[in-house]
C-alpha cells in the first residue's frame, strides 16, 4: 500500500530533525537550506495501543503494526514555481505524495538562521502556498484553456469544467489553497478536480516546532497562537512538537522514556500525534487480524468495502470474497477472545457490501 504523507516547509524549520526522529533514518540535519536534495523515505510505524490491548488476550508469536510513509522533501524557496533553489524537484516531489505535513517554524532562536531572516509562521506558510497555487493557477489556466475552446461541443464535462476552472483561477489568484474550494453542485466536479491533480488540493496538516520553554504549553507561544488561528480558517489542525526534543527522545531506549518525557511535560513523544495525524488526514483507518502467529494491524482507506479491505492481505481475496467474520476490538477484549465473542452474540457475518470499522477484527473466508 502506498500511502505517503509528504513533511514539506521552508528550509532550516526542523524538516529533516522531525523526519529523523519519524524514521530513526538520517537524512543529513544541517544548518544550512537545501542539506535535503532527494526526497528521503521513512516507514513508520503507526502507533495504536489496542494491538498491545488484543495480543494481551490471544498471546500471540508476534505482533505487526500498520505504518505509514512519511517522505521528507526539500525545503521551498520564494520563487520556486517558477524553478528558483530546488524548486522544480520540490514540486514534482510534493506531487507524489498522497497528504501534507507542513512543518513551520515557531520558535525564536538566533543561532538558526532563517531563510526570510524573521519568524513569522503565517508569512511562512503563505509563502509555500503562494508558489504551490501559482504552480496550480498555472494547471488550472491550461485547463480553463482547454474547456473555452471545446465550449461549442456536446460535451457535459467541457461545459462543467468552463465556469469550474473560472472560479478556481480566481480562488488561487487570491493565494487561497484548492482544499479550501468549494466545489460546484454538478456530478462531474469532483472528476475535473481530481484529474487535474492540483497541489494545493492535497489534504494538509500543520507541524508547529516551538522550543523545549514552550513544548509542555504551546499556547504560550504567540507564533503557536497565529498558526493555529489561520489552520481554523482552513478548517487544518496543527500539531505541537518540539524537533529537538524528539530528536533525544528517538535516540533514548525505550525504558528511559517515560522518565524522560515526564520531565518535559509531556504525556507521550510528539511524534505519536504526527503520525495519527497524517494517517487521518489520510483518510486512512485500520483493522485487524488475531490469530496465534500474529495480531496484525491492516490499513485501509475509510469507506472501502470489505472485499476491498481483504485485497490488502492478499490480492486474489478480493475477487474471491465470500463472506467477513468481524468482531469489534472491544468485545474482543472485554469479552476474552473470539470464541467467547462467538458464544455472546458478538460475532457477526458480514457480505460484501459491508464497510469495515476503524476497529473491527475481520476473518475472511474466500473461496478460489
Amino acid at each position: 500500500m502506498g500511502f505517503a504523507c509528504g513533511i514539506v516547509g521552508l528550509p532550516n524549520v526542523g524538516k529533516s530533525t522531525l523526519f529523523n526522529s519519524l524514521s530513526n533514518a538520517k537524512a543529513e540535519s544541517a544548518n544550512y537550506p537545501f542539506c535535503t536534495i532527494e526526497p528521503n523515505v521513512g516507514i513508520v510505524p503507526v502507533p495504536d495501543p489496542r494491538i498491545e490491548a488484543l495480543a494481551k488476550i490471544v498471546i500471540p508469536d508476534r505482533t505487526v503494526p500498520t505504518t505509514i510513509r512519511f517522505v521528507d522533501i526539500a525545503g521551498l524557496v520564494r520563487g520556486a514555481s517558477k524553478g528558483e533553489g530546488l524548486g522544480n524537484q520540490f514540486l514534482a516531489h510534493i506531487r507524489e505524495v498522497d497528504a501534507v505535513a507542513h512543518v513551520v517554524r515557531c520558535f525564536d532562536d538566533e543561532n538558526v538562521i532563517h531563510v526570510e531572516n524573521k519568524i513569522d509562521p503565517v508569512a511562512d506558510v503563505a509563502t509555500i502556498n503562494t508558489e504551490l497555487c501559482l504552480r496550480d493557477l498555472d494547471t488550472v489556466t491550461k485547463r480553463l484553456d482547454s474547456a473555452r475552446k471545446m465550449s461549442k461541443s456536446p460535451s457535459l464535462v467541457e461545459k462543467a469544467a468552463f465556469p469550474l476552472c473560472e472560479a478556481l483561477v480566481k480562488h488561487l489568484d487570491e493565494g487561497k489553497p484548492a482544499r479550501t474550494f468549494v466545489l460546484p453542485d454538478d456530478t462531474h466536479a469532483a472528476g475535473i478536480m481530481a484529474q487535474m491533480s492540483l497541489l494545493t488540493a492535497k489534504p494538509t496538516f500543520y507541524v508547529a516546532n516551538v522550543d523545549e520553554a514552550t513544548i509542555a504549553d504551546p499556547t504560550k507561544s504567540a507564533h503557536y497562537r497565529a498558526l493555529v488561528a489561520l489552520a481554523k480558517e482552513e478548517g487544518s489542525v496543527v500539531v505541537p512538537i518540539c524537533a529537538a526534543l524528539e530528536a533525544q527522545i528517538s535516540e533514548l531506549d525505550e525504558a528511559e522514556r517515560p522518565e524522560f518525557l515526564e520531565s518535559a511535560g509531556l504525556k507521550e513523544p510528539g511524534l505519536n500525534a504526527v503520525i495519527r495525524a497524517g494517517y487521518e488526514m489520510l483518510g486512512l483507518i485500520t483493522y485487524f487480524t488475531a490469530g496465534k502467529m500474529e495480531v496484525r494491524a491492516w490499513t485501509i482507506r475509510r469507506g472501502w468495502l470489505a472485499p476491498k479491505a481483504a485485497s490488502v492481505i492478499h490480492t486474489d481475496f478480493e475477487k474471491g470474497f465470500i463472506r467477513a467474520e468481524v468482531i469489534w476490538w472491544e468485545d474482543f477484549v472485554k469479552l476474552g477472545g473470539e470464541a467467547k465473542c462467538r458464544t455472546a452474540g458478538k460475532l457477526a457475518i458480514e457480505g460484501k457490501e459491508y464497510a469495515p470499522r476503524d476497529g473491527d477484527i475481520m476473518h475472511f473466508l474466500v473461496g478460489n
